[in-house]
């Protein structure tokens, strides 16, 4: 009895000496670097790295080892067991596999205790070694058997949740058809290259990024916006790898394969953000560093008023490093709830600084409104109608791409209005359009167009032009045969959610304040922001000013999510404290933006801002679960008489319910449901 309690106070003394060695300078010249990863940290590391390593190696896997602990910690267990029941020298030969199991622990304490540092190691050690000395040769060896169990199963489950987040991006044909000689034939996948045309038919995976050139489907678009509804394609749309055709055929001419795909990049994105550590398992991790000293004074103090039993429990009450473990899988969970609602996640801390949001700031253009505008009124003179400026307008528009086009096109269309075809060599580009319809040569364009040609801009079009200037719209002047017939009023479209999502935003109990940054006018501005319930606005902003109002009203003490179309606004999104592009898969690569809805909308906003909420919830659960039972163990020990044997379950029990609590994501909320909930207005 004696004998193992000068030994235990040794052990003992051995953390306290390392204690009171911290914090004072080295007297060697050697730079020893203050960080040292923990046992957990490197396990960690090490899975993933192997994840991403598709080369063998000869050095042995974390699989190989854990799988060798465990089973050396199975032996010491039965031979231990066999020594309690049966023979009990046969218990000391259980020593030498539990120290093998549990070496790694041992290893890196050693390291600390020579830098005169203390660590969550350090305790466990210190555990395995009071049990050794007690003669628990059995608990020790449950004691390692449990932590090479729990460990293999938190790495095992975020890794499965980590390759099932990638897997979701990553999947592709095995062979695709190709067009050589006007025949179809098959290739593997991987013999695809840049330039070639490619046959995808109903039911089949697109298998790179392209464009269509003939053909038309309807193709599903999920995997990277999120939406069940399918998107037409014909020919001169854009369609991205692994996106499915649901009916149609269609030609793509190949222009991104293989790693240089959408798909493909976003698998890399993933790829890093998967590793990071958020702010709570960073802080979980302080807390158990800090704790360190304190439980090896309480084991100390325990030593001569509880005994050995009693100290050895004090000091198993530290949570030690849990949460290192358990919070990759929360993370996991709800990144991989993201992706699938087609929000891409570039940096895991943003989830967490969402919730630390309180000023949303939009960037009107292409963010609060849609790319193409819509038409209003269409003036004209006495001589035409309403349709025939239309459809000269039209028809001097048909071949082009822009979104002004488009709208002109839509309207057209609308009104089911018949179009003449116009030839190449009737076209004249240049401030305006110039083209032959029908025998008259008409021209289409801004006011300064028709000045540059000479034609003469009545009293009332000049008043609509000013107008059109003041309240934010673009008008676009016919003339035929050199007489201005009429204009177009070309207005902006909002987004037709955009006002139920902003409410929805504003019910949010951290969300403040709501603005609007915008180039336009202060008229068109002011009635954006007062149609859509917004609280203030910027108006007449030039793009290198938004960055500006970012800083101000950082300084106002705003904590800022800046939304944007994620090119034209990188500056103001590097400046915010999170940052959320409408970008969408075009511009995955050259968007700098922390957080992109692929469906081109800000129809997500709200299951985003839920997401994070649920996220740091959760999170925050965890590190509970974790924390209460030590408090539980301390006092159970110091007023209830709890040895080894009860902290050991409550440590169990307690990892079993945070794995539990970090798996409840994708069991406790479907995707649908997900969805409803922040869809609602």
């Amino acid at each position: 009895m004696i004998l193992n309690m000068l030994v235990l106070g040794s052990v003992l003394y051995v953390g306290f000496k390392s204690f009171k060695k911290q914090g004072k300078p080295e007297k060697t010249g050697k730079n020893i670097s203050t960080t040292m990863k923990s046992v957990v940290e490197e396990q960690f590391t090490q899975m993933v790295e192997e994840s991403d390593d598709k080369k063998s190696s000869a050095k042995l896997t974390f699989e190989e080892k854990n799988k060798r602990e465990i089973i050396s910690a199975s032996l010491a267990l039965t031979l231990s067991s066999i020594g309690t029941w049966l023979y009990k020298p046969l218990g000391l030969f259980s020593i030498p596999f539990v120290i093998y199991a549990n070496k790694s622990y041992h290893k890196k304490s050693y390291e600390l205790i020579k830098q005169g540092k203390t660590s969550t190691e350090m305790l466990v050690s210190i555990i395995m070694i009071g049990c050794i000395i007690l003669g628990l040769f059995s608990m020790a060896s449950l004691i390692v058997l449990f932590f090479g169990i729990a460990t293999r199963l938190s790495m095992r489950v975020t890794q499965n949740s980590r390759q099932s987040l990638i897997n979701t991006f990553e999947q592709h044909p095995d062979f695709v058809w190709i067009t050589v000689e006007n025949a179809e034939i098959s290739i593997p996948f991987n013999e695809l290259q840049q330039g070639d045309i490619v046959v995808v038919h109903a039911g089949e995976m697109i298998p790179a990024d392209g464009t269509v050139v003939d053909g038309m489907a309807s193709v599903d678009q999920h995997i990277l916006t999120g939406e069940a509804r399918p998107i037409e394609k014909e020919s001169g749309d854009e369609v991205f790898a692994s996106t499915v055709v649901l009916s149609g055929k269609i030609y793509v001419k190949a222009e991104k394969t293989g790693e240089n795909s959408t798909i493909a990049k976003i698998t890399h994105i993933l790829n890093n953000t998967v590793d990071f550590k958020s702010t709570l398992q960073l802080r979980a991790d302080r807390l158990s560093k800090q704790l360190v000293n304190p439980a090896l004074i309480a084991g100390g103090v325990a030593l001569p008023l509880l005994g050995f039993h009693g100290a050895l429990a004090v000091v198993n009450a530290h949570p030690k490093n849990k949460m290192m473990g358990i919070a990759p899988i929360g993370i996991m969970n709800y990144l991989n709830l993201a992706s699938k609602q087609g929000i891409l996640i570039k940096d895991g801390r943003s989830l967490e600084l969402l919730n630390k949001v309180d000023t949303i700031v939009f960037d009107k253009t292409g963010t609060l409104t849609e790319e193409q505008p819509h038409i209003g009124a269409i003036h004209y003179d006495s001589d035409f109608t309403e349709d025939e400026i239309l459809i000269y307008a039209a028809a001097a528009e048909y071949k082009q791409k822009h979104p002004l086009a488009k709208a002109i096109l839509q309207e057209a269309e609308n009104r089911q209005l018949s179009i003449p075809s116009i030839e190449d060599s009737e076209y004249k580009l240049g401030y305006g359009i110039t083209v032959n319809v029908a025998g008259k040569t008409v021209h289409l364009g801004s006011e300064r167009f028709m000045e540059v040609e000479n034609i003469l801009i009545p009293p009332f079009f000049r008043k609509q032009q000013k107008l059109s200037h003041e309240e934010g719209y673009s008008l676009v002047m016919v003339a035929v045969d050199k007489h201005l017939a009429g204009a177009i009023e070309l207005l902006p479209t909002v987004r037709p959610e955009a006002k139920a999502i902003i409410s929805r935003l504003k019910q949010r109990q951290n969300i403040k304040s709501t603005y609007i940054i915008s180039g336009d006018h202060e008229i068109p501005t002011k009635k954006l922001a007062k149609a859509l319930g917004i609280d203030h606005y910027f108006a007449e902003t030039l793009p290198e000013d938004k960055a500006a109002i970012i800083e101000q009203l950082q300084q106002e003490g705003h904590f800022i999510c800046y939304i944007g179309d994620g090119i034209n606004d990188s500056i103001a999104m590097k400046k915010s404290h999170v940052s959320v592009s409408l970008a969408g898969a075009s511009t995955i690569a050259i968007d700098t933006a922390q957080i992109v809805l692929m469906d081109n909308g800000i129809n997500h906003l709200n299951l985003l801002f839920e997401l994070a909420n649920k996220f740091n919830a959760n999170m925050n659960t965890t590190f509970a679960i974790i924390l209460i039972p030590a408090v539980i163990n301390v006092s159970g020990a110091f007023l209830f008489g709890f040895g080894i044997a009860q902290t050991v379950a409550l440590n169990i029990t307690s990892l079993v319910f945070a794995i539990g609590n970090a798996m409840t994501p994708l069991l406790k909320q479907p995707e649908k449901q997900l969805t409803s909930e922040a869809s609602k207005p």
